[in-house]
């Protein structure tokens, strides 16, 4: 099925800003509560929310088999294991809906008022139930200064990284949707020069910029996704902040990993955009250093050029951005991340989230935590107003952005902004 919702001379009949992250051509789905407390699944074009539900019960998706409650639930799940032709026929009818030379809805008021929303009218939710979530380490750039500071730096990267994408499962249940604050976590740590652990709030809180697939329902028990099969299973892309307690994390990880320091929670950007609206943006990513197993060995264009920033802002000055990444850098892609983590027969279902790692370039102006900015707290990062930062404070507000451009369109992924509070007291 052609993707016809990608057409980049296409306009719509909305009064859509210059610039905006979400033309026509992008169409992503999310779910929200609306202005009469009922929650729906929709898209979103400019800074207009559309009401697919109320679409589909008026008679718009007629045409495309879907059962009658599909877009009337609070999750995406179900939408999404319905498959890629499903997907793609929608975004082709809403596309075609909100055209300019469409007058089907556009000349419809009664309708109009029923399906578009204002952003103000509107509250943003999880836009899928999560089952499990998984967290790689797959950036080289990252791995790398991490390696450096925490072991001999010059054998920076761990002997199995350069072989297979390096992953975690994590904790589903504290992600959740942009604008949702997250208390400072507390646990154990261990003071610098001591033998015993002291418990308390986290002293280096810190952000990680990263970004998540969600996958379809896709494989049985035992049977691996080939590597080039892998992109027919995922569904699109959100922004992701994997927040983590440092000082709590190096005193639990050895020897099982992240724990504490990590699953107290992770914010995600609402709107998943499709895959498909990425197409006119995928790149190669980089060249394998080693020869890869045959499971992992791709041939076509596996990444995409996604541009990404980090801002922070204190309670009392401006926001100040702080570093800038691209997506392209992963060393490890999605395809290859989905056929390492089913290759042992591990089933995936609709609605997991896979994250990619902390998102670093080369430059020290695109790292992306506080650990590599502040070179594990040697040195501060500056902020307006004189401000500078080690870690994250309370009352911080860290908004993840992103976008990609070309020059024909602009399709991008809003944003994920996440307060800090003091720690919960009892």
């Amino acid at each position: 099925m052609s993707l016809k919702a990608n057409n980049p001379s296409r306009k719509t009949w909305l009064d859509v800003p210059d610039n905006t992250d979400f033309p026509i051509q992008n169409i992503p789905f999310g779910v929200f509560l609306t202005r009469d407390d009922i929650i729906t699944i929709g898209t979103r074009i400019g800074d207009f929310a559309i009401d697919l539900g109320a679409l589909h019960q008026l008679g718009y998706f007629k045409d495309i088999p879907l059962t009658d409650d599909i877009f009337l639930q609070d999750t995406l799940n179900d939408f999404i294991a319905d498959g890629r032709k499903t997907w793609r026929s929608v975004r082709n009818r809403v596309a075609e809906l909100f055209d300019v030379n469409t007058d089907e809805l556009k000349s419809n008021e009664k309708d109009k008022e029923t399906v578009l929303f204002t952003l103000d009218e509107i509250e943003m939710q999880m836009p899928v139930q999560v089952g499990d979530y998984t967290d790689f380490y797959s950036s080289k750039e990252h791995a790398t200064n991490v390696g450096k500071m925490f072991r001999d730096p010059e054998n920076a990267l761990l002997p199995n990284w350069l072989h297979a994408p390096i992953g975690y499962h994590g904790r589903s249940s504290s992600i959740v949707p942009s604008g949702i604050p997250i208390h400072r976590p507390q646990g154990q740590k261990l003071p610098k020069g001591s033998d015993e652990p002291i418990f308390g709030p986290t002293r280096q809180l810190d952000f990680e910029l990263e970004m998540a697939f969600i996958t379809t329902d896709s494989n049985l028990l035992g049977e691996p996704i080939p590597v080039e099969d892998a992109e027919s299973y995922i569904f699109g892309m959100v922004l992701f902040n994997d927040w983590s307690a440092r000082d709590l994390q190096k005193w639990e990880y050895v020897p099982l990993g992240p724990f504490l320091g990590k699953n107290f929670g992770c914010s995600v950007s609402p709107w998943i955009v499709t895959l498909d609206a990425l197409e006119p943006f995928r790149v190669e990513g980089p060249k394998p250093i080693k020869k890869l197993l045959p499971y992992l060995q791709t041939t076509d264009k596996k990444s995409f050029d996604i541009n990404l920033s980090v801002s922070i802002k204190p309670e009392n000055t401006d926001e100040m951005v702080i570093t800038k990444s691209n997506f392209k850098y992963m060393y490890w892609s999605m395809s290859q991340q989905l056929a390492h983590h089913t290759v042992n027969g591990c089933p995936v279902n609709s609605g997991d989230m896979m994250a990619s790692g902390t998102i670093s370039g080369s430059t020290p102006d695109s790292y992306g935590s506080m650990l590599e900015l502040s070179w594990g707290g040697s040195k501060t990062v500056k902020l307006n107003g004189g401000e500078e930062r080690r870690y994250i404070e309370d009352n911080d507000t860290v908004t993840l952005r992103g976008y990609c451009q070309n020059h024909e369109v602009r399709i991008g992924f809003g944003e994920v902004s996440t307060k800090i509070l003091p720690v919960f007291k009892l």
